[in-house]
């Protein structure tokens, strides 16, 4: 375990089975100088032959294997916790398939310097690439979050490029039971700005490659997702009297 400093940051990414993008991301990361924390969320045998590789070489590369998928929201709390036992201060969460733009680290990691009370929050810029079906669909969740949060400061709760303060949010990991998978990216945010953390928000360019490889499941995840919305209303309506005070103080 190391000795926290100031500001301490790590790079945290949860994979599952992308063994051909993983090695350029994690190459991209160390080219900004920032250790890295690669979450295996069981993925399969040729993947995690590649994962055991990055580890073995060193250079600031770490492996925390999970024996058995635990979904993108299990994998990224469990490369939180082991961040903040390894005594880092703050954890960048990028994803593992290369559609957050690595060279956009260092205005990410500028932000949380500046300000590590708070979240930094990517909001997408899109090329022509991205999936009209998940363009219109994440309004609806923008919606929702804007209703549970009762602010617009969240401009984006589902883009899985942004810098977490740790102590923090490690606690609110340990005093809720957050959505394990698709879900978590948002349920997180909601819960971390009900705490009292305000949010920066970064935009960031977002590719979707043709030959990428996705883990959303759109039955399955779509029914997290609303389940959660649905949670977290009531928790809203719980909190409204807090959150309405709240943005008369700011």
């Amino acid at each position: 375990m190391r000795e926290a400093s100031t500001f301490s940051p790590v790079v945290v990414i949860p994979v599952y089975n992308h063994p051909d993008a993983i090695g350029q991301m994690v190459a991209a990361v160390r080219g900004h100088g920032l250790p890295c924390v690669l979450v295996d969320d069981g993925s399969e045998a040729r993947c995690a032959a590649v994962l055991d590789a990055l580890a073995a070489g060193g250079d600031g590369v770490s492996l925390l294997r999970l024996p058995v998928n635990q979904g993108k929201g299990g994998a990224m709390m469990a490369g939180l916790r082991e961040a903040l036992r390894r005594g880092y201060t703050h954890a960048l969460q990028i994803d593992a398939d290369g559609q957050h733009d690595a060279r956009d680290i260092p205005k990410f990691v500028a932000a949380a310097r500046a300000r590590p009370e708070a979240l930094v929050c990517g909001t997408p810029v899109y090329d022509a690439s991205v999936p009209k079906g998940r363009l219109y669909g994440r309004y609806i969740t923008h919606v929702w979050v804007w209703i549970n949060t009762l602010s617009f400061e969240i401009r984006d709760s589902m883009c899985g490029f942004r810098v977490y303060p740790l102590a923090v949010t490690v606690a609110v990991l340990d005093g809720a039971a957050l959505g394990r998978r698709m879900d978590f990216d948002t349920e997180v945010l909601v819960r971390l700005f009900w705490r009292g953390m305000r949010m920066v928000n970064v935009p960031t360019r977002v590719t979707y490659p043709a030959d990428g490889v996705s883990h959303f499941d759109a039955l399955r995840d779509n029914i997290l997702i609303s389940r959660m919305h649905a949670r977290l209303f009531f928790g809203m309506v719980v909190r409204m009297p807090l959150l309405l005070w709240r943005k008369v103080a700011r």
